[in-house]
């Protein structure tokens, strides 16, 4: 079993240490109290009161179906790739044997394609897809790539006048298969396999050359496309310690690597009832043991948020709302792949405030960054720093819900306020430090609610406008929605990863993102949906299947919110 270790050019205040990390070889299934968000918000950022208490309101237009000789109107989740060249190259531009890659619509359910799926959706024949979109100025080469000619796609074929209006047509036809040259992949499109190997995600190719799908198309003018300059960031929600996290692990005596094992499963059905009235799954595992941890390794960067306290001093509970996990579970944690986890959250300081150094000693030691908490408030709002794919990567937290009581001040032990002003400085201080991508990280939001409120789209929005690059919230317990702002993605809430809340299906559902970058740009990124078997184990769900259990709601939620 080989290892794998980051070197971080910058962590959180800390004693450093070496990151060892198990990868493994088995390919993975690719899937796949209430409390208010309350903020301290200047009167020059506001420009205005506090958002009121009503959450957004959401349209229900549908996308039109139908086929059309000429793109239509809108946006795609971003434009293309910074580091594309234009559609229409300049002539002086040499030829050369361009990777291509088939892409459908982001909500995309097809993981990969081949020659004969191609054949059928030219036929009129292929259950999904009715027509084929090219980039007109590319699609001789690329029928020719695909064994076909425009006389032959006949009606089936659509062109449009470059890559950014392709991805917007998709958005607003998901009956349409398209192929781009992987240089112009962005995130609005879901970038499929061919013949069940991929450019994107973490089980992608390094090696170009074992990509068999090219066209002889005019040669990027930023040199070719290389999936092995590419980098991968895996986030997922709330980690547990305490209560059936430890009781699973520990009383029952399946170790601290079993809530990392999950494999696939799907939900039976539901039973009634739990002690709050509701439906509960029944879960059934479908194989694939160790699908989950093979997700979490094999990414470049992994990212999750440190719900609950590890001090040095814990005690066991069955049940409650106080934790204090035994920080010897961190390692099982840190097996599994886990880089770096906020510590700016809701019980992070069920433990004390001198807890909160000790949690963060402890997964120091077992090779966690933490970030968002420290001896005061300026190591508190110190950024957790990465280099990755030649890149600099700063990631920064916050917590919107518990600071009042574990808030660190500029004397006192604690975790980074949630502050409008804080991480617009905290963002400035970020780039001005050579950071390339920044993620926010907060802690926010209405528990069991599928979001986001209008406080968190708020502040969604300033930390884009602050120079943000994504955002990526926790604690509400459900996955909530999602939104592009400015081009730039938010999560409003990723839901439970290996928090135990079993009393309804949608607090043992979740999501994990699985983000692929080239360089400081977003070009693909996928919601693996999962379901926590005995309530502390992720696996992951099929995204076709019952993984839109937790999709369909996520997409629900953020009408309103997408360019589609």
């Amino acid at each position: 079993m080989a290892y794998r270790r980051h070197r971080p050019s910058r962590r959180q205040a800390g004693p450093p240490s070496a990151r060892s990390r198990w990868f493994l070889g088995a390919g993975a299934l690719a899937a796949g109290t209430v409390l208010v968000v309350a903020v301290a918000l200047s009167a020059s950022r506001s420009n205005g009161s506090q958002p009121g208490g009503s959450d957004v309101a959401f349209s229900s237009a549908s996308p039109s179906a139908g086929p059309s000789l000429s793109p239509s109107p809108g946006v795609s989740f971003s434009d293309v790739p910074e580091s594309s060249p234009s559609s229409a190259p300049p002539s002086t531009q040499p030829i050369a044997a361009v990777p291509i890659v088939p892409v459908e619509d982001y909500r995309g359910t097809v993981l990969s394609v081949d020659a004969q799926r191609v054949a059928a959706v030219l036929r009129g024949s292929d259950p999904r897809w009715t027509h084929l979109e090219l980039v007109s100025n590319e699609a001789d080469p690329i029928l020719q790539a695909l064994s076909s000619t425009p006389a032959a796609a006949g009606k089936r074929l659509i062109t449009a006048a470059s890559a950014a209006m392709l991805m917007a047509d998709l958005a607003a036809h998901r009956d349409r298969l398209a192929f781009l040259r992987a240089d112009e992949v962005g995130p609005g499109v879901r970038a499929m396999g061919w013949r069940a190997s991929a450019l994107f995600g973490v089980h992608r190719l390094k090696d170009l050359s074992r990509w068999s799908l090219t066209a002889e198309l005019a040669a990027p003018a930023t040199g070719p496309y290389d999936p092995a300059t590419t980098w991968t960031l895996f986030a997922g929600g709330d980690l547990g310690l305490d209560r059936s996290y430890a009781f699973v692990v520990t009383k029952q005596g399946k170790g601290m690597d079993y809530p990392f094992d999950g494999g696939t499963a799907r939900v039976a059905g539901l039973v009634c009832c739990s002690p709050f009235g509701w439906k509960v799954p029944t879960i059934v595992s479908t194989g694939h043991r160790g699908a989950m941890r093979d997700l979490i390794s094999s990414a470049d960067l992994a990212l999750a948020n440190m719900e609950e306290s590890a001090p040095d001093h814990f005690t066991f509970h069955r049940h409650g709302t106080v934790f204090t996990g035994d920080p010897g579970l961190l390692a099982g944690i840190a097996r599994a792949g886990i880089d770096v986890a906020s510590v700016a959250s809701t019980h992070i300081g069920d433990g004390g405030r001198n807890g909160i150094l000790q949690t963060m000693a402890s997964m120091w030691k077992y090779g966690i960054t933490p970030f968002g908490a420290g001896v005061n408030l300026a190591a508190a709002r110190k950024p957790a720093v990465f280099e990755e794919g030649g890149v600099k990567v700063a990631i920064l937290g916050y917590d919107g819900i518990s600071y009042r009581a574990y808030g660190a001040t500029a004397t006192t032990i604690g975790d980074s306020p949630l502050d409008a002003n804080s991480f617009k400085a905290d963002i400035q201080a970020a780039r001005a430090a050579g950071a390339n991508v920044v993620i926010v990280f907060p802690h926010w939001g209405i528990e069991y609610t599928r979001g986001p409120s209008p406080l968190q789209q708020r502040l969604g929005h300033l930390m884009i406008d602050d120079g943000a690059d994504l955002v990526i919230g926790n604690h509400p317990h459900w996955a909530q929605a999602m939104e592009v702002y400015k081009g730039k993605p938010i999560w409003y809430s990723l839901g439970n990863f290996t928090f135990d809340q079993s009393w309804s299906e949608p607090t043992l559902e979740g999501i994990t993102l699985e983000l692929t970058f080239r360089g400081g740009t977003l070009v693909q990124a996928w919601m693996n949906p999962h379901i926590l078997i005995r309530a502390v184990q992720p696996n992951l769900m099929a995204i076709e299947g019952d993984g839109q259990r937790v999709l369909k709601p996520i997409y629900a939620a953020s009408r309103s919110l997408l360019p589609w």
